[in-house]
């Protein structure tokens, strides 16, 4: 299967200058060719392939006022125009919107497609002195390409994409579990387990605001707006490296624990729309979850059973199948006046999304859905 593998590089001052331009060639040929093509398309009614785009900048080339990209890899110039060809595709398929311009401010990168190598924990690419990488890194498998990447907060990092064989899968398991998310905690499962909301961004909230605060006060284009603005960009990336190893270390021992996961489909983009719950919906990091354990339960040969948005899984008794209209968010408690049963809400809810997709109203495997 092609897998990428994220290593952390270290350029020294030369090469970090030799980067800048790189991603800024890179850009710059990623926004000329976007202009080129929504202009022929708005203009002339043609439309520009990635053929049509690779032949202009070919002529750019030899051009005076272009000389500045002889100066950098020219597979990476080429990959860039590639790119857009998918952005396109993507659009045209609707799995995308229209492609937009890239800014000089944000995380930058490059694509190189061949002639580098990694030797003697190094990386060694055209044009370019050997970098160093991080100590201990394991590139495995058949390398494709390489990407290099610079974050807002001025880390590199080299994305390798290799060939590698697929996981061993893990040892079959007879539990099968369902768990709903939350905000009071992050998840509830079936068997009343609770994993408690680290809630990384509410944590350095305090901390996050005096440095933007700070960031805004100072003079545009000053050298301590710069340095303000690090910092503040190093407070967003350790929130995110928080989230996404509190993610990956839960989402692999689930999967490791049981055989089956129910979820809940859920809309999170529609409930984001929800100003008061909005951030702390967005702390959580759910749809980077659910997606970490679909596609790893593809991987480990385990399976995800997937519940309708609609089904009612707080309101219905898991005990009788009653449905209590009138539930809300304030109630974490209820009893079924049907059954009398007693149940605690979210342990519930996690209750009957694993009912509906054993019972077979709904299923989804890691590799698809379908109507049972």
């Amino acid at each position: 299967m092609i897998k990428a593998i994220r290593i952390r590089i270290y350029p020294n001052k030369e090469t970090q200058a030799f980067f800048a331009r790189q991603f800024g060639a890179c850009r710059f040929v990623y926004n000329h060719a976007l202009r080129l093509r929504t202009d022929a398309w708005l203009r002339e009614g043609r439309l520009l392939k990635y053929h049509d785009t690779a032949k202009i900048l070919t002529k750019m080339k030899h051009e005076e006022e272009y000389a500045f990209l002889q100066e950098v890899t020219a597979q990476s110039l080429q990959q860039s125009l590639r790119h857009l060809e998918i952005a396109y595709q993507k659009f045209w398929h609707k799995e995308a919107r229209y492609p937009q311009f890239k800014k000089r401010h944000g995380k930058q990168s490059f694509t190189v497609p061949q002639n580098f190598k990694v030797r003697n924990g190094k990386l060694h690419l055209p044009k370019c002195g050997p970098v160093r990488l991080q100590r201990d890194a394991i590139i495995a498998g058949k390398v494709i390409k390489v990407t290099v990447s610079k974050t807002p907060a001025n880390r590199y990092f080299a994305s390798f994409t290799a060939e590698v064989l697929k996981p061993k899968p893990f040892k079959k398991m007879k539990s099968v579990i369902g768990i709903d998310l939350g905000l009071t905690h992050f998840l509830v499962t079936s068997g009343g387990e609770k994993v408690a909301s680290p809630k990384f961004l509410a944590r350095s909230t305090r901390r996050l605001r005096l440095r933007q605060r700070s960031l805004s006060r100072r003079e545009k284009g000053s050298h301590g707006r710069e340095r303000q603005r690090l910092r503040v960009a190093r407070i967003h990336e350790r929130i995110s490296d928080q989230r996404s190893d509190f993610l990956h270390k839960l989402s692999i021992r689930l999967l490791r624990e049981n055989q089956a996961i129910a979820v809940e489909s859920l809309n999170v983009k529609g409930m984001m729309a929800n100003r008061h719950l909005s951030r702390a919906i967005s702390d959580q990091g759910w749809s980077q979850f659910l997606s970490m354990l679909r596609y790893k339960a593809e991987w480990y040969g385990r399976t995800i059973l997937v519940a309708d948005r609609f089904f009612p899984s707080s309101k219905r008794c898991s005990a009788c199948g009653w449905i209590n209209e009138a539930l809300p968010l304030s109630v974490r408690t209820w009893s079924c006046p049907s059954c009398a049963s007693k149940h605690e809400r979210d342990v519930n809810a996690a209750k009957n999304i694993l009912l509906t997709t054993t019972l077979g109203i709904r299923e989804s495997h890691a590799t698809g859905d379908r109507k049972s």
